[in-house]
């Protein structure tokens, strides 16, 4: 039985595309973070820390895309681990606010630039222009689907960004 007319035609669909594009930077993201003990989720969690040092539970959850169930699961193998302290009580509320440790900071240089090299080799074919215009499209994008304006306030786990530099050689 034919599906003509039913279904969206994958090879001119921008959401399957763009949902291709990210598996494929996620699988490079996870080759170059899993010699260094970490998943993209692990390295999300110490990202967001360092820049926003006391999120909670469920802001990191939001942060890095999974559940909270799961981000809990982390933070405890974290903080065993000696990458994140977080204080026994709660200072305010429920929420158990997350905070680096020297050694989450180390773990992260290392994982930034193995990171920062899949995204300079993702951009690689794209001139500085390309990178600005595919950002502020994708921001679009994204403000469309959440049906905010292009200029509104961020969530406390991303902040506004400027355009990734174009790669230099080196």
């Amino acid at each position: 039985m034919s599906q003509k007319g039913a279904g969206i035609d994958l090879d001119k669909s921008l959401g399957y595309l763009l949902k291709e594009a990210s598996s494929a930077l996620r699988a490079a993201m996870e080759e170059v973070l899993r010699p260094l003990g970490m998943s993209v989720t692990h390295y999300s969690c110490l990202e967001l820390l360092a820049q926003r040092p006391g999120l909670s539970n469920s802001e990191l959850a939001r942060g890095a895309f999974v559940t909270r169930q799961s981000m809990n699961v982390l933070l405890q193998a974290l903080e065993r681990d000696g990458y994140v302290t977080r204080p026994a009580e709660a200072p305010v509320g429920k929420a158990l606010p997350a905070r680096l440790t020297p050694r989450g900071r180390r773990s992260l240089e290392k994982a930034t630039v193995a990171v920062r090299s899949v995204e300079l080799r993702m951009l690689a074919g794209m001139t500085e222009s390309e990178q600005a215009g595919a950002f502020r499209i994708l921001e679009s994008m994204i403000h469309s689907l959440h049906g905010t304006a292009a200029g509104a306030a961020r969530s406390p786990t991303r902040p506004a960004a400027a355009p990734p530099s174009e790669p230099t050689s080196g």
